[in-house]
């Protein structure tokens, strides 16, 4: 969808005007409205405080108020106008949303892996499988005729931004493991996937930084936001997806560090000084 010249110079509240899509307000709204309900029944007990803090409330809500945000503000009008503005709206999805909803979940959430829906999260949640789909996702919609087809049909508005999110939830999944009955993985297995899942991403967004051409054909003659070329479109994407993967890249450091600091120590502690 393409706008008139005199409409692309558009501000923050132009971009964030929400519209109504009821195949997206409605499943949030339900998942929020459950999500309470069970956070207020949980609140009753000194256990279920402990388990459910009011900051995870917050950031679950937070998660869910970008993701109203990126995917039904007028900032989805202005698609073909601004790669770079895309862009932003893919990486919220990918990047930030999902650690915020992950980490809103309560502590120790008991899955029976035995049981159909144990079997299944234990599945999607194997680092190889989530890691599969994941790249599949980021190297199947980067390539041009991926992501050419996704700007120019109904994907860049429903099914890519759906892709980016679900396959991100089971990243970060893997990454902060909220449900330990179905994800046996150790700290370090983490970190290393964590390294592996940033990749994809990384190399994408190097392309598009020294890339001396557009790459994608919808964007070479496009008439760019904030008289912005093509080109500064497509370098500024790529500075903006680098940027996005850094804290994901940066917490799998971290969780190797301290892998490594576990086998440091592991079995090395002097015994205790007796008085």
């Amino acid at each position: 969808m393409t706008v008139p010249a005199s409409n692309l110079n558009p501000g923050v509240a132009d971009l964030l005007a929400l519209h109504f899509d009821p195949l997206v307000w409605l499943p949030v709204l339900a998942v929020t409205a459950f999500y309470l309900w069970r956070f207020a029944q949980a609140r009753r007990t000194p256990a279920g405080q402990a388990r459910w803090p009011v900051w995870k409330v917050v950031l679950f809500l937070l998660g869910m108020v970008l993701l109203i945000l990126a995917t039904q503000s007028a900032a989805t009008a202005w698609t073909l106008n601004s790669m770079a503005l895309y862009m932003g709206r893919l990486m919220a999805l990918a990047e930030v949303v999902p650690p915020l909803l992950v980490l809103g979940l309560p502590r120790s959430v008991q899955i029976d892996p035995r049981r159909p829906l144990g079997r299944v999260l234990g599945v999607l949640l194997d680092p190889w499988v989530a890691l599969a789909i994941w790249a599949a996702v980021i190297i199947f919609w980067n390539v041009p005729a991926g992501f050419n087809a996704s700007v120019v049909t109904n994907t860049a508005a429903a099914l890519l931004p759906a892709l980016y999110l679900l396959s991100s939830l089971l990243v970060w999944s893997v990454v902060l493991r909220p449900l330990p009955s179905v994800q046996p993985a150790h700290i370090g297995s983490r970190g290393w996937f964590g390294l592996l899942a940033a990749l994809p991403m990384m190399a994408v967004a190097a392309v598009w930084l020294y890339s001396q051409r557009v790459l994608y054909t919808p964007y070479v003659s496009a008439l760019c936001l904030w008289n912005l070329t093509p080109l500064e479109n497509q370098q500024i994407s790529g500075w903006i997806m680098m940027l996005a993967g850094l804290p994901a890249m940066a917490l799998a450091f971290v969780q190797l560090m301290a892998w490594l600091i576990q086998l440091a120590d592991g079995g090395t502690q002097p015994p205790a000084a007796k008085g």
